[in-house]
């Protein structure tokens, strides 16, 4: 923050240890959405503790949070089968596919890779090799 002064940062998580330690606002993004929008969102490792309901809410209320692009990373159903590290991942979560997670976030974004989406709302221009390809 000290580089960037005139950038503002909102943080915010469901649990009060988290939000003491690290300074975050107490909210729960899947019945929650701020009165703006944000440039950037970064949604990292959340989701699979909400169910389905609660899951589709929270991309909902990230969209509404979004101005232009969302930041957003979740193990799926096959990172848990294949990539984390046994030894230190949470498995008591809601595991969903990748297809599902897409499926809801196309609702509002277009997918940009490397874990980028862009609102649909959103005056950035992708150029064809950054947006889905068809």
């Amino acid at each position: 923050r000290k580089n960037y002064e005139r950038t503002k940062v909102v943080s915010v998580d469901v649990s009060e240890h988290a939000c003491k330690k690290y300074g975050h606002e107490t909210r729960d993004i899947s019945c929650w959405a701020p009165n703006r929008k944000f440039d950037l969102v970064i949604c990292q490792s959340v989701l699979q503790y909400l169910d389905d309901q609660a899951a589709r809410s929270a991309i909902k209320n990230l969209a509404k949070a979004t101005k232009h692009v969302l930041f957003f990373e979740v193990p799926t159903k096959s990172d848990l089968r294949n990539t984390v590290d046994r030894d230190v991942t949470d498995f008591e979560i809601y595991s969903r596919t990748g297809i599902w997670y897409c499926n809801e976030l196309k609702k509002y974004f277009t997918q940009a890779g490397a874990g980028l989406w862009v609102a649909k709302s959103s005056t950035i221009v992708l150029y064809e090799l950054e947006g889905p390809q068809r």
